[in-house]
């Protein structure tokens, strides 16, 4: 739209012809709003809250009694919570209590490291046997699973797929203990022990 239209647009507005469009009418109070003139925000009505009177004197009393209070404050050193955690009991510094090791003679030290030795040589039995073992069951495994692929294709191809009913394999075994009878187990309660420390 150039310059003159508009201009000839803004003075058809101002005579109020009634052909002009509606929303770019005349404003004929504060209430209407137009395009040709925008308004932020509607007068306001509300009148302002009325603040209180506060009395100096005692405002200053309640700053003084701040300042004395942080003062105090100040003058007080702060008091540290003991952690009980790094405070060994007293029985356990006493040293009377140490116990001294006990003085072996030469035939015992020798029985011992020869004890030593043999548990040492009958684990290392133990190992090489189960070793051994599971070596047997993998060589025997694979001879079987060659017989078997001479007979029948079919067959050795359903024995070596996995079995994924297997897992999650669940082995529920013995308890330490057998199950107390007629034992009713605690709820929950328990007796709060801690320390409250308060600043004095």
């Amino acid at each position: 739209m150039n310059a003159a239209a508009c201009s000839a647009l803004l003075q058809v507005c101002r005579q109020g012809s009634r052909g002009c469009p509606p929303w770019i009418w005349r404003r004929e109070s504060h209430w209407q709003t137009s395009l040709l003139g925008l308004r932020s925000a509607l007068p306001m009505r509300a009148e302002p809250k009325k603040k209180k009177k506060v009395d100096p004197k005692r405002e200053q009393i309640a700053k003084e009694r701040l300042r004395k209070k942080l003062k105090k404050l100040e003058r007080i050193p702060p008091e540290l919570i003991p952690i009980e955690d790094f405070t060994p009991s007293a029985k356990f510094l006493d040293e009377s209590r140490i116990r001294k090791p006990a003085q072996l003679s030469g035939e015992e030290q020798e029985r011992r490291a020869l004890l030593i030795k043999k548990w040492a040589w009958s684990k290392k039995q133990e190992h090489d046997a189960e070793e051994s073992g599971i070596v047997c069951l993998l060589e025997s495994q694979r001879k079987a699973l060659e017989e078997l692929r001479l007979e029948s294709e079919e067959l050795y191809n359903a024995a070596i797929r996995c079995d994924t009913g297997m897992l999650p394999l669940e082995n529920p075994g013995p308890c330490n203990t057998p199950p107390i009878p007629k034992y009713n187990p605690p709820d929950g309660k328990y007796n709060d022990i801690t320390k409250v420390y308060t600043q004095q």
